[in-house]
């Protein structure tokens, strides 16, 4: 007969799988986050900052996928997929996108890099500058930038984008950038994935713009509480705009009732009416009223 070789697997490595499933099955979110790029010190200032709210795990590839298997659940098995390199896997009873907000809020602005990737149109504003007249003249003309020299300084005339969206940053830009204190980019954790296992969902698109939701909410509001007043739909926010709108709807109809002319056709009335022609106009009156007691004695 021949025997199957059978492999010593080092108990730390039996421990770390064991490890990474418990974590797995016991808490609400496994979440996959890229670390690339994010020097030692920021990734130990990160990990301090998410003590209390996550766990925070970097282990093998191979070690990840055993311990995977090992939870034996299809939810897990997807999230194989996501794994790259230069992640990290975190565990924690916040809900993803909670979690996804709190890595948001610890990332740290950072200056770009040659060969790097553009996330947006980067720009150079308009504006004074620290930059003397020097080298850095010849270096802003290449790029495009239109300058002038204002108080011993070099001022931008007009905004330039020295680096398109999806496009690579040259040495020029990223050299300016560095001059100017730019930091296009941002230091931190980013989320790749994360597997809600409350409700078995696993979220591949985490995106969160907390500026970009907060405008569109007031933009939402600014539609729906008018469009909620005209329907008569009742809430704390329309009832006092209704209540008003009763109160002047009320008056509007008393007005109507007794012939009671417009408020603001009377201000506008006297608002036109001169204090000359009032004057003038006082003394034809006392006229008449003697023609008349003249008339009919």
């Amino acid at each position: 007969m021949t025997q199957k070789a059978v492999a010593n697997i080092p108990e730390k490595k039996l421990s770390t799988v064991k490890e990474l499933k418990d974590l797995m099955t016991k808490k609400r979110t496994v979440m996959i986050a890229s670390i690339r790029n994010i020097p030692a010190s920021q990734f130990q200032e990160i990990g301090k900052k998410l003590r209390g709210k996550a766990i925070v795990k970097v282990p093998k590839k191979n070690l990840l996928l055993r311990a995977i298997d090992d939870t034996k659940k299809e939810e897990n098995k997807k999230m194989k997929e996501k794994l790259e390199d230069s992640i990290a896997i975190l565990f924690s009873d916040l809900d993803a996108y909670e979690l996804a907000g709190v890595l948001i809020k610890n990332k740290t602005p950072a200056k770009a890099k040659v060969g790097q990737i553009a996330p947006r149109d980067i720009e150079i504003p308009a504006g004074p500058t620290e930059l003397v007249p020097g080298p850095a003249i010849s270096e802003l003309g290449a790029l495009g930038i239109q300058i002038q020299i204002k108080d011993g300084k070099i001022e931008i005339k007009e905004p330039k984008v020295v680096a398109k969206e999806g496009q690579k940053i040259s040495q020029g830009a990223a050299d300016i950038m560095g001059k100017l204190d730019i930091k296009p980019f941002s230091i931190g954790f980013t989320p790749i994935a994360a597997l809600d296992n409350e409700t078995g969902i696993l979220y591949t698109e985490i995106i969160i713009d907390t500026d970009k939701a907060v405008e569109e909410l007031k933009y939402a509001y600014g539609k729906a509480l008018p469009f909620a007043v005209g329907i008569g739909y009742v809430t704390q926010e329309t009832l006092r705009i209704m209540i008003g709108k009763a109160s002047a709807e009320e008056r509007k109809l008393i007005r109507i009732i007794t012939g009671e002319p417009e408020p603001v056709a009377e201000e506008k009335a006297e608002e036109q009416t001169p204090p000359k022609e009032e004057s003038k106009k006082e003394e034809p009156k006392a006229d008449a009223g003697a023609g008349l007691s003249a008339l009919f004695g």
